[in-house]
């Protein structure tokens, strides 16, 4: 087979129209043969003739879409060296934009025997290999375009894309757990009911389902675990042809993006699925061991590991921070993705040990016109020295507040010394983020997220039930920050059931009540249960998915009323800080706060540990910012009764200064939403039940 030089970039396997294009990064490697598998598995091997710096590359004619590969590596065997060159190893393409076939776990996918870790293993791996494939890259977008909504008018829905849909009837049983179902009539309108505006979906970077998982008959339902970065998850489309994935994926977002719904990607660049010495070699290990991963400096056999999987990407290397800037690239422009949720996110900011905000990845990103320009979202912790930090990411991030989940939790479970903080995190958590030029868009706030609890489990349980993983109920946290309303797990206790709805309402009306981005769990709307489950990584099952039975329309009906409601108040997403000051001339302030007996709060009101409740004024008067078109933006204003006791209390609300009349919108002690009229005065008390909260909106009209 006759091989042309090719050019050294792109990176990866480029269709022209003609042939293809191969070309893949290795510092230290000696030879690099490019293998090339028919429909049978019959192997032929070219060798790569050229190299540029660093970059092996060469052209075929007449390869075109469809077609599977992969790449011996020839070069030093020397773990302690860290270099585990191994050319008896099939490698995935580091750029593949497609990944066929599944992992089958035998001792020949290993670079070493298993009876002896530093003697090499010459076994061939082909066999039981995944391989790359080339794709077809034209499509027709039909003039898509990203959405790029605005970041204090987004809604977060995080979603599994398998989860969704696989046990929906009303979905084509074929695409059932896929991204065309995803994309189904069905999804589109329940999304759009639901009123989000964006799918943060779960990892759909091509992953590996551990061999430990395997073994118990399990499988790694989350997807972090990835061993391709550009390519869309192989099961997750319901055409199986070689390299389909891509153009259904394609498909998904062209159907979303026409609906008005933003895809944001949570992408996994910290770690692969090769796991540390002692994992198998697949990909990025025997094609340049030392570039792609930090080794220990004192051993280079070993792996720093920040992850907790076993090995760390080393973004230090300008090659590997390339693939990665490359895969972000080719999400935006080729995939048309609005954004990206970045797993474990500190462990590339790493230098040497501690985190660096001011490292090469972030100066990268800053500068690239096109990653720059969409939504990015830090998960703001690793597990590495100093690994959390939350509020310390650089301008234009937004983090996943964990400090809000907490304490929102906490507050609202009635446990003492959370008043101050509650407060802070519920007007967007300004002690984190404004000074380093964030606004309140920066904090994600989520009460649930798909590690964890869902808000069902959250008022479920105390402790986690993580039995069915297979590892004696160890894995998952233990600080759930829940609370099961006294007694754990189901129960026919209609006390208890109703104590529970009444906290999840709670929760979700504090949640799209609070300024910043709100992020809703997938399934929360349904009353998803993971029967205690908070670690459910591993279970593909009915402990994950969807369970589309049963569901109460009341319950789900009153989450669609919230969204809707934020929606139609800017003063619940406002741009800007509040400053607890006057305005232009403005007899009150534009956010106040008040004792349940009426009086405004003094410096000491909020260091009483027992603190349980308190009242908020939201001008809606006083909303700085303009809108698109110039003009100043003029809302309602909202008084929030917040009891997080176990008593009732009596609310007096402020005198008339801060408004003559109120009107009763929402009661978490009732089914939410209040139907009919209930108007106090300025000074009148109101009735607010144990664990509840009460929103009351300024009646204008009578005034």
């Amino acid at each position: 087979m006759k091989i042309w030089p090719g050019k050294p970039y792109p990176l990866g396997s480029t269709y022209d129209g003609l042939g293809t294009n191969f070309s893949i990064f290795s510092e230290a490697a000696q030879k690099i043969e490019l293998c090339l598998f028919d429909d049978n598995g019959q192997e032929t091997r070219v060798e790569l003739p050229e190299t540029n710096g660093f970059c092996w590359h060469g052209y075929l004619a007449d390869v075109k879409p469809g077609q599977k590969y992969g790449y011996r590596v020839y070069g030093e065997w020397s773990p302690q060296k860290g270099l585990r060159f191994n050319p008896a190893k099939l490698l995935l393409d580091p750029y593949a934009k497609a990944v066929v076939g599944e992992l089958d776990w035998q001792e020949a996918i290993f670079p070493y025997r298993f009876n002896a870790e530093e003697t090499i293993n010459e076994i061939d791996s082909a066999l039981f290999m995944p391989k790359s494939v080339v794709i077809n890259p034209f499509f027709d977008w039909e003039n898509d375009r990203l959405l790029r909504t605005s970041l204090h008018e987004t809604i977060i829905y995080e979603v599994h894309v398998k989860g969704f849909s696989v046990t929906q009837l009303a979905i084509p049983e074929n695409i059932r757990g896929t991204y065309a179902g995803l994309a189904h009539p069905f999804s589109i309108d329940y999304f759009k009911q639901l009123g989000i505006t964006a799918l943060e979906l779960m990892p759909v970077q091509q992953f590996i389902h551990e061999d430990v998982l395997v073994k118990r008959h399990l499988r790694n339902y989350w997807g972090y675990n990835p061993i391709g970065f550009l390519a869309p998850h192989n099961e997750y489309a319901s055409n199986k042809k070689p390299g389909e994935q891509v153009q259904e994926f394609k498909q998904m977002v062209k159907i979303l993006h026409a609906a008005g719904i933003e895809i944001i990607l949570d992408v996994v660049f910290n770690h692969t699925a090769e796991g540390n010495h002692l994992g198998p070699m697949l990909s990025f290990k025997g094609i340049d061991n030392a570039a792609y991963y930090r080794l220990a400096k004192e051993d280079s056999r070993y792996y720093f590991d920040y992850s907790g999987t076993g090995n760390s990407i080393n973004a230090r290397h300008p090659h590997v921070l390339q693939l990665i800037m490359d895969a972000l690239r080719y999400w935006i422009l080729e995939m048309h993705v609005d954004g990206f949720r970045f797993d474990l996110a500190p462990i590339l900011a790493r230098d040497l040990q501690e985190v660096n905000r001011l490292s090469a990845f972030f100066d990268i990103i800053q500068q690239d016109p096109v990653i720059s320009q969409v939504k990015l979202i830090a998960e703001p912790w690793d597990l590495g020295e100093d690994g959390y930090q939350v509020g310390k990411f650089p301008p234009f991030w937004s983090e996943w507040n964990g400090k809000y989940r907490d304490t929102v939790r906490d507050f609202l479970f009635s446990k003492d010394q959370t008043i101050a903080q509650f407060a802070n995190r519920f007007t967007g958590s300004s002690d984190l983020y404004e000074n380093t030029g964030r606004k309140p868009y920066a904090s994600i706030n989520f009460v649930s997220a798909h590690d964890g609890f869902t808000l069902h489990d959250l008022v479920s349980y105390n402790q986690k039930h993580n039995e069915a993983n297979g590892n004696n109920n160890q894995d998952g946290n233990d600080d759930n920050h829940s609370w099961n309303c006294g007694f754990e797990g189901p129960t026919n206790d209609q006390t208890i059931n109703a104590l529970r709805l009444k906290e999840k309402r709670n929760f979700l009306t504090a949640l799209f009540l609070s300024q910043g981005i709100p992020m809703l769990l997938g399934g929360d709307e349904i009353g998803r249960t993971q029967r205690g489950n908070n670690n459910c990584y591993c279970q593909d099952n009915e402990i994950s998915w969807y369970n589309w039975q049963n569901i109460d329309a009341t319950w789900l009906q009153f989450i669609r009323d919230l969204i809707q409601f934020r929606v139609a108040h800017p003063v619940f997403r406002r741009r800007g800080w509040f400053y607890a000051r006057s305005i232009h001339g403005s007899e009150v302030l534009d956010i106040s706060w008040f004792l349940p007996n009426g009086n405004e709060m003094s410096d000491e009101d909020w260091k009483t540990s027992f603190a349980k409740s308190l009242m908020i004024f939201f001008n809606g008067d006083l909303i700085l910012y303009p809108d698109a078109r110039g003009e100043r933006i003029v809302d309602d204003s909202f008084l929030i009764l917040f009891n997080a006791s176990n008593q009732e209390i009596i609310f007096t609300l402020p005198d008339k200064k801060w408004g003559q009349q109120w009107k009763v919108v929402i009661d978490t002690a009732t089914e939410g939403f209040v139907k009919q009229t209930i108007i106090y005065p300025a000074k009148g008390q109101v009735r607010v039940e144990s664990y509840s909260i009460t929103l009351l909106i300024q009646n204008k009209k009578i005034e």
